[in-house]
């Protein structure tokens, strides 16, 4: 691949999206890779920006056709990175950036070893459960993903590259401008 891959991670409520949206309106050299999934659309959520909302049979056949960079089951419903979205990348001449779970992201980093993770971290437990509880009421799952946070910062803090706290929005999203202007210049 001649572009970078740029991997998002973080714990579920913690923030990646905003983050990501906000860093992407100054850069127009990153690509937006959208995840297809099986599970229904969200509140907003909208075809071919937010995923690719996908049968579990369409899912079936992707997996057999080795259509995925990486693809995983998360609280039942399976979510994966297309090889095809890779190729967009390139073919518009620009770095791809991928919001994955911390699995996700290692699984990327263990087929393409020059992948740049960057591991988005809420400034205490407390405040990632705060933020949680204000925009998931009502989701499932709420339990797994509180359980999971812990281990998925540890992991974050152990094997990223690079580590942003979301203690303020427009803070984080210059430094995660910073780190991806930085690293482009790197190539």
């Amino acid at each position: 691949m001649s572009g970078k891959i740029f991997v998002i991670s973080g714990p579920s409520g913690v923030g990646k999206t905003t983050l990501i949206r906000k860093t992407l309106e100054n850069l127009d050299s990153i690509y937006y890779s959208i995840s297809a999934t099986t599970r229904p659309p969200g509140k907003g959520e909208v075809e071919g920006r937010d995923y690719y909302f996908i049968s579990e049979e369409e899912f079936d056949r992707l997996v057999e056709s080795d259509a995925f960079l990486e693809w995983e089951n998360v609280y039942g419903n399976r979510y994966g990175t297309l090889k095809s979205e890779m190729e967009k990348a390139i073919m518009l001449g620009k770095d791809a950036l991928l919001e994955l779970d911390v699995k996700g992201a290692l699984m990327v980093k263990s087929k393409i070893k020059d992948a740049v993770l960057i591991f988005i971290k809420p400034p205490s437990i407390e405040d990632l459960e705060k933020r949680r509880s204000e925009r998931m009421r009502g989701e499932e799952n709420i339990e797994a993903r509180s359980s999971l946070a812990p281990v998925e910062i540890k992991q974050g803090e152990r094997f990223f590259d690079f580590i942003i706290i979301n203690d303020e929005v427009e803070r984080a999203a210059g430094e995660l401008e910073a780190i991806l202007k930085g690293e482009k210049k790197k190539q």
